[in-house]
């Protein structure tokens, strides 16, 4: 975890003073995809962290609550690394994302025994990051982690878990994703911040998806590396309805 801390200092803090704890409100940036991302870090963090107390044979109530928890714990210090960076700042608005994917894994958890509804991640290269690399990355790596133009955010339903002795595929899943673009700036849609004319908008998604944990191996090793997997959306077909009224089909979106 520390090693963690010290991969993303560089990466996101290097360049700014360090200065005393402050918090400071960008719930408006971004359009909210920091915010999803949050949600997705927590949920995933606390997942592994459920996996990782189970296999150590500990109870089920503290294998939720602990290895539940460790995301929005994690999460929780890289808050106080952004309220420790002058460019940056403690953001309350983050915490309620960090809290709410935390809280969407334990919630299922404790509630069905099971994960029913996945956060998952999708990434590809855009244009954008091109413009301003200095916010959106230099590098391949950096862009999937700064780029939010190209993220999405995915709710990924299994849909035979609701409807359980049903012909459906045990793997079937339905995606409902979450993503924006034209933003080159935290406030696109702010005259005062942007610094181009390109049109921002909102992005929903509709597309199926697999559930890699509910296909049947013998494999320990394979099992292992389907759970990890999990969190990235399978590419699919797709549907995208804009915020601006375009409604688009992709043949296959990731």
């Amino acid at each position: 975890m520390l090693g963690t801390y010290a991969l993303l200092d560089q990466a996101w803090y290097a360049q700014y003073d360090r200065s005393p704890l402050h918090s400071f409100d960008d719930s408006g940036e971004w359009m909210q995809m920091d915010k999803a991302g949050h949600v997705f870090s927590a949920y995933t963090l606390g997942r592994w962290g459920h996996a990782s107390w189970q296999r150590c044979g500990v109870d089920e109530r503290e294998a939720i609550l602990i290895g539940g928890g460790m995301g929005f714990l994690f999460l929780t210090g890289v808050e106080i690394l952004d309220g420790t960076s002058a460019g940056w700042g403690f953001s309350w608005s983050d915490m309620a994302a960090n809290a709410a994917g935390a809280g969407l894994f334990m919630g299922q958890q404790a509630g069905w025994g099971e994960q029913r509804i996945y956060v998952k991640f999708s990434s590809h290269p855009t244009s954008y990051a091109e413009q301003h690399p200095e916010l959106l990355g230099e590098g391949t790596g950096e862009r999937i982690l700064k780029d939010y133009n190209g993220q999405t955010i995915w709710l990924s339903t299994n849909l035979w878990s609701f409807r359980k002795g049903s012909d459906l595929p045990e793997w079937l899943s339905l995606g409902f994703g979450y993503g924006a673009e034209g933003m080159v700036s935290a406030h696109p849609q702010d005259p005062e911040n942007s610094t181009t004319d390109l049109e921002s908008y909102r992005q929903y998604f509709l597309s199926p998806d697999v559930d890699l944990t509910r296909i049947k191996t013998k494999s320990k090793f394979l099992r292992t590396v389907l759970f990890v997997l999990n969190g990235i959306k399978v590419p699919m077909p797709a549907l995208e309805f804009r915020s601006n009224g375009r409604v688009l089909a992709h043949g296959l979106y990731f």
